[in-house]
């Protein structure tokens, strides 16, 4: 299938009306192993088989080197390459998830009266109930007695007084997951650190956790090294930590027996990957975890539904496969495809039982800035989650829609009916004698994907995001910031357009949005900026959040609540030392407006049309007390 997305694709099953799958399960699932002994057997045969191909390899380089003297050497032999209605507490949830009722790891979160935030290596708590902005607490993010040298603290959740610090150490090579209490006064105290086995999850769109009730999610990666004397020295594990851990602490939380491959075989010369999803239950003091994991090649994307997680690994060229764990411990499930999403925004399950996915023809998967790097012939793709199987079996062409554009940077969103996409272009950049060059904002309802609509936009799509049932599509025009509203009925349409001048955006994250609903076509709009003197490299680095008022898709500016300028504070940063996950959000709170920006957090009220700063606060740490 490796030029399904090169041909013409016949359309997409209509939609039956009114339907909504009662059985999504799919007709077979894979098979795990059946033993240890098996499993064993089986990670023999693959070294026999990459040592056999290594002598081949060095017999074939002797054999070129002897004959360099006396004749051109013959052309290389070509190897495969690796293809580059929401709850109270949701309505005051202060992250733009993707999923509603699948909260995602961020560097801010609610408990209470309190936010809580995560930053360099530290929590801290400020209370915010009862009209009050005053700092409360703080605490390191790390094991007291611990060295964080080597390691990072990226991602925060928190489930009831249960917060969780989720981040990659170096030193001890795997996830941390840090266990904290913290109460009704915003007091925290540490619980316990545990360190799962793992690569490292970092990407520069995904997160790597998820909160669904009180199941933590994680995904990992690992990649197995079958020459190590212990090959299951690689695979899933968990160990509690402690001053003088030792790595045989580590005990197997995935079993011979939740281990699961397809028919396909690994490709020679090619690593091999368990994409592991891990599920701990943080209704218990002490956590507990368990882990599926599925064998396969290195490329991968993973998006996290309410009862399942999808990976979609890339093999030779456009020949994928995509696997179906669900969160319930039960047996996954695949299917063979063509193609690569470009990051976890590229899929929905939707609620009539499908999996739609947005492709492109080659990618290498949204690993640390991966993502940006996906090129050729895009298509999507609409199955039945029942036709998932054991992994024999292949979508059919029927299955995809071929579509327009590319480019590099690609964006994408599915907002209510539509699929949106489109790039940021070159930036808005342009000859003095040219006009600006205008960018397509591809809109495609998916689920019949019968036509597809090109909006010109004098701009590039940096972001797209949800406004209700409707859209904001913000990009770059040379120096100025462009925000569109997109109204999505029965056609797409660009409604109005805000244009904040010499601006760019401060944040890329998706985190770095939010948009608070009033009623169905009224609200307010955050998001962090950076002008004109604030951008990298500049005397002033840093950001302001700006806030846009959307009344029936007009975009009006409200003002901005902007970082206090000076030098940043000796904070004696002693891990995580860099804002990966940037450090500026808007936050709505009853009825409130904050900005938090960096160490400040700030207060704005909505008066006579305008956002005004009321008071602020910092949390920084003093660097004398810290050390």
């Amino acid at each position: 299938m490796s030029s399904v997305l090169k041909i013409t694709l016949i359309l997409s099953l209509l939609l039956s009306a009114g339907s909504h799958a009662a059985d999504t399960a799919p007709r077979k699932t894979l098979a795990p192993f059946a033993s240890e002994q098996a499993l064993s057997s089986y990670l023999q045969q693959l070294q026999a088989r990459q040592e056999a191909l290594q002598k081949e390899r060095q017999k074939l380089q002797r054999a070129t080197a002897q004959s360099m003297s006396a004749a051109p050497a013959p052309p290389a032999p070509i190897l495969a390459r690796a293809a580059p209605a929401p709850s109270a507490e949701a309505a005051e949830s202060v992250t733009n998830v993707q999923t509603a009722g699948v909260d995602e790891g961020g560097i801010v979160k609610l408990h209470g009266k309190h936010l809580v935030m995560l930053r360099r290596g530290k929590l801290f708590t400020v209370q915010v109930g009862g009209n009050a902005l005053q700092p409360v607490s703080s605490l390191d993010a790390f094991a007291p007695g611990s060295d964080p040298s080597g390691s990072w603290y990226d991602e925060m959740l928190i489930d009831g007084d249960t917060l969780v610090v989720i981040g990659y150490s170096y030193s001890r090579g795997g996830t941390e997951i840090g266990l904290f209490d913290i109460n009704a006064d915003g007091k925290l105290a540490y619980r316990a650190t545990y360190h799962l086995r793992s690569n490292d999850y970092y990407s520069s769109r995904n997160y790597a956790s998820r909160l669904v009730g009180s199941k933590l999610v994680f995904y990992s990666p690992l990649s197995l090294n079958l020459r190590r004397g212990d090959p299951f020295g690689g695979f899933p594990a968990l160990r509690r930590w402690r001053p003088d851990a030792v790595p045989s602490d580590f005990k197997r939380i995935a079993p011979a027996t939740r281990i699961y491959r397809t028919d396909e075989e690994p490709e020679p010369g090619f690593g091999l990957t368990l994409h592991t999803v891990t599920v701990c239950d943080l209704a218990q003091r002490d956590m507990r975890c368990e882990a599926t994991a599925v064998m396969g090649p290195q490329g991968r994307v993973f998006y996290v539904s309410g009862e399942s997680v999808f990976v979609w690994t890339t093999r030779r060229g456009s020949d994928s496969g995509v696997f179906r764990i669900p969160l319930d411990g039960s047996a996954p499930s695949a299917l063979k495809v063509a193609g690569a999403p470009v990051d976890q925004f590229s899929f929905l399950e939707s609620a009539d039982g499908h999996l739609n996915v947005l492709l492109r023809a080659e990618g290498q998967g949204d690993a640390m800035w991966d993502g940006t790097r996906g090129r050729g012939d895009m298509a999507l793709l609409r199955v039945p989650l029942t036709s998932f199987s054991d992994g024999r079996d292949s979508a059919p062409a029927s299955s995809y829609k071929a579509l327009p554009g590319g480019g590099y940077g690609l964006q994408n969103r599915y907002v209510g009916a539509y699929l949106l996409y489109g790039n940021p272009g070159n930036g808005g950049r342009r000859q003095a004698d040219q006009a600006w060059p205008r960018q397509p904002l591809y809109a495609v309802r998916w689920a019949d994907a019968r036509s597809v609509q090109a909006l010109s936009l004098p701009h590039g799509v940096e972001r797209i995001e949800a406004l209700g049932n409707d859209a904001v599509v913000i990009g770059a025009q040379g120096k100025d910031l462009h925000f569109s509203s997109i109204r999505l009925g029965a056609q797409a349409a660009i409604a109005t357009r805000y244009i904040r001048a010499d601006a760019a955006q401060g944040e890329s994250r998706s985190h770095g949005f939010f948009y608070k609903p009033h009623t169905a076509s009224d609200g307010v709009i955050g998001l962090p900026i950076l002008g004109a003197d604030e951008r990298p490299g500049s005397s002033r680095p840093a950001a302001s959040v700006l806030y846009l008022r959307n009344s029936g898709l007009t975009l009006t500016e409200l003002g901005a609540l902007a970082a206090r300028h000076g030098p940043a504070p000796d904070d004696g940063c002693r891990a995580s030392c860099v804002d990966w996950y940037g450090n500026a959000r808007p936050l709505f709170l009853q009825g409130r407006v904050f900005a938090l920006l960096g160490y400040e957090v700030v207060e704005g009220v909505l008066k006579e049309g305008q956002i005004r700063e009321v008071r602020r606060i910092s949390y920084a740490p003093i660097a004398s007390a810290v050390r």
